[in-house]
């Protein structure tokens, strides 16, 4: 193991370690809301929140993404509440909108290559205070999986019943968009644009194929997403490729084998 020797290797491994527990969780309460192209339409926002954080002189720090994020999020949510259109209709719409501002923003003068980084995001540039960032994080999803799991999963059931219970949904929807906005933002830049969606889905859609009940469901979720992340990221140092898109590529793999063996789980 000649990677270990190297500290952004470690460091790397240490945020695998981290991120991908955190995406295993995460993944599963998106599959269930049937939020998949939310989140991906939060990736996209990113480059929206980036370009505000230019024009209002905060370049190079991640706060107006955050921010931009989690009301893009509360924004959508209401959207979808209260528009008849379809919820994949909104979604599209507003993740094409984001996109496209960003774009028109940050290239204006040919300077997008100052920011291309962020489509495929590099996990070898984590530093040790992100990791600890990303612990806390991961702290806050078990609170929220511990204490708001059971009442989420009711409003994706039956928003009526769950109502009729006296389980507050939009505060339990609001929040939850909002982590999604949170985890996917701080992750955004070692994970990149284009295929955190894809790190956020494929473990979950994998864990479906082969499990029976719910506590499985998260479980193999969880270790297929961790699988992905160790084994992509040791690949892509040995293949002398970028990590993010070695590690959908194995997490895809993962989830073909899964459907190809979904049969010999349900037998």
């Amino acid at each position: 193991m000649e990677f270990l020797n190297y500290g952004f290797m470690r460091n790397a491994l240490a945020a695998i370690c981290i991120i991908t527990p955190l995406f295993g969780m995460l993944g599963t309460m998106i599959v269930n809301n049937r939020m998949a192209f939310f989140s991906d339409a939060l990736g996209h926002s990113a480059l929206t929140g980036m370009a505000i954080g230019v024009l209002l002189g905060f370049a190079g720090t991640d706060i107006p993404m955050l921010l931009f994020a989690i009301f893009f999020a509360l924004v959508l949510n209401h959207m979808k509440r209260k528009s008849s259109a379809s919820t994949d209709t909104i979604i599209s719409v507003f993740s094409s909108l984001g996109t496209a501002v960003g774009l028109v923003v940050l290239s204006r003068g040919g300077n997008f290559s100052k920011y291309s980084a962020l489509l495929v995001g590099d996990i070898l540039s984590i530093t040790g205070k992100e990791i600890l960032c990303l612990l806390g994080v991961l702290a806050c999803m078990l609170l929220f999986w511990m204490f708001c799991f059971n009442r989420l999963h009711a409003c994706s059931v039956n928003r009526s019943l769950a109502r009729s219970k006296g389980i507050p949904v939009r505060l339990i929807e609001d929040l939850f968009a909002v982590l999604i906005a949170v985890i996917v933002m701080l992750s955004i830049k070692w994970v990149g644009i284009l295929i955190i969606n894809a790190l956020l889905i494929l473990p979950a859609a994998a864990a479906a194929n082969i499990s029976s009940n719910m506590r499985e469901y998260h479980l193999f979720s969880v270790i297929l997403s961790v699988a992905s992340g160790l084994i992509g990221l040791v690949l892509s140092y040995y293949l002398n490729a970028a990590a993010g898109p070695t590690i959908v590529i194995v997490a895809a793999v993962f989830f073909t084998a899964t459907f190809l063996a979904r049969p010999l789980f349900r037998a």
